[in-house]
């Protein structure tokens, strides 16, 4: 039983000494998931889907910086992971706008704007000011 072929949007690896990808660290993006891998011995996959991504964050150190790279921090709802980073990745602003890019078709293929991603400590049944519907003018 072998594994299914996947198309991937991107593929990159954690950059090290001078930007070079010499790491065991693998990141690719899908039309539907981000999915980083590590290890040599043991390989340890984790998977986010793009429609669960709330927010993200890029960072540009400066060491990174000076090799063309930055971090991209990714803030889910999936249960496993919820803060995901993609440490010294190549072009990281040309990754960030994929990712977004792959959101907005994810998230308009299943409907999912960012309000239907808020937990459900901030639904208070569109009471958003936690103003009661009580009349008060007599």
């Amino acid at each position: 039983m072998g594994k299914e072929h996947i198309d991937y949007l991107w593929t990159g690896k954690k950059c090290t000494i001078f930007g070079l990808p010499i790491s065991f660290t693998r990141y690719f993006i899908t039309e539907k998931k981000i999915i980083c891998r590590y290890g040599f011995f043991n390989i340890v996959e984790e998977e986010i889907n793009i429609y669960k991504i709330t927010d993200k964050k890029l960072t540009l150190p400066f060491f990174q910086r000076l090799f063309g790279c930055g971090t991209i921090t990714v803030f889910s709802k999936d249960t496993d992971t919820r803060v995901k980073d993609l440490v010294s990745v190549k072009n990281p602003y040309e990754v960030s706008e994929l990712i977004d890019k792959q959101l907005n078709i994810e998230r308009d293929k299943y409907g999912i704007r960012g309000r239907d991603m808020m937990s459900d400590s901030h639904d208070h049944d569109g009471d958003d000011c936690g103003c009661s519907d009580v009349d008060t003018a007599e």
